[in-house]
């Protein structure tokens, strides 16, 4: 309607289709060009209300210590990053951050108003991993205590459900690479399937449904490796056999470093139930 603000508020997001020219235009489900696209992004009522909230947080503890007003806000700044983390929405996380920052600034020099600038700035801001202005606070031989920005949420588009697959259809691939679970799937196998995107380590290939897949160690067992999360990785098995033969891991420590050949083994339905099967 003319006269009326384009776009509408649903659920916090703010939901409006731009004019686009053939090259950015949306398309419809015939794969059609609509002429227009939709931009989802957090609705400005709802991002006054987020700031608002911190903004009374930061006011109500004037006189606490710094890791106190770190341990109030962090919570707050990561649910609210989290919700709106699969919208447009990497420049409202960077004004919002600029608004917090000069909001903790006035804290800071309020605290200390015969101190200057600097010496207040070296008190509540850190240098952490390439950013100079990282409020943080610093104690020595311990981990220090940093505020979280709503920029380091990664933006995470949702993905819709591949052609006709069903949670359902029995495909422990598909749904554990989407899903990072899945009951009839091993939960190590699971979590790493949605950390690698589904695809081989080695080769970076997808993993297909009858695929035979081998949780590897980056670093082998012995070589001093360790069996854990972030030393374990999955690849085919053919990928494996060629890694081990390539890093030189005897596999005296971990049967799945061996060179030698394995017994073929699939998962199989039997009486309702998945069993894993040798050949």
């Amino acid at each position: 309607m003319e006269g009326e603000k384009p776009g509408f508020d649903f659920l916090g997001f703010n939901i409006r289709q731009f004019p686009k020219g053939k090259h950015q235009s949306g398309k419809n489900t015939q794969g059609e060009k609509l002429g227009f696209k939709t931009i989802i992004t957090p609705s400005q009522n709802k991002i006054k209300v987020h700031y608002d909230h911190i903004a009374r947080v930061i006011d109500a503890q004037k006189s606490a210590p710094q890791a106190a007003l770190i341990k109030r806000i962090n919570p707050i700044i990561r649910g609210w990053a989290n919700y709106y983390a699969t919208v447009v929405s990497k420049e409202t996380y960077a004004e919002l951050d600029d608004l917090v920052y000069r909001k903790l600034v006035a804290w800071a020099t309020h605290r200390h108003p015969k101190k200057s600038k600097s010496w207040v700035s070296k008190k509540y801001w850190q240098s952490m991993g390439g950013n100079n202005w990282v409020f943080a606070t610093r104690k020595e031989g311990t981990s220090p205590l940093r505020l979280l920005d709503h920029a380091d949420t990664p933006i995470l588009r949702h993905v819709k459900v591949k052609g006709k697959s069903s949670p359902y259809d029995a495909n422990l691939v598909y749904w554990s690479t989407r899903m990072g679970n899945n009951p009839e799937m091993p939960t190590r196998v699971s979590k790493l399937l949605k950390r690698q995107k589904g695809k081989c380590a080695h080769c970076g290939l997808f993993f297909r449904e009858n695929d035979v897949i081998e949780i590897d160690h980056k670093i082998p067992k012995s070589q001093g490796g360790k069996d854990s999360y972030d030393n374990w990785e999955l690849l085919h098995r053919h990928c494996h056999d060629t890694k081990t033969a390539s890093d030189g891991s005897p596999g005296n420590k971990s049967g799945c470093n061996s060179a030698e050949p394995k017994p073929t083994k699939r998962l199989e339905k039997v009486a309702d139930k998945w069993v894993m099967r040798y050949a």
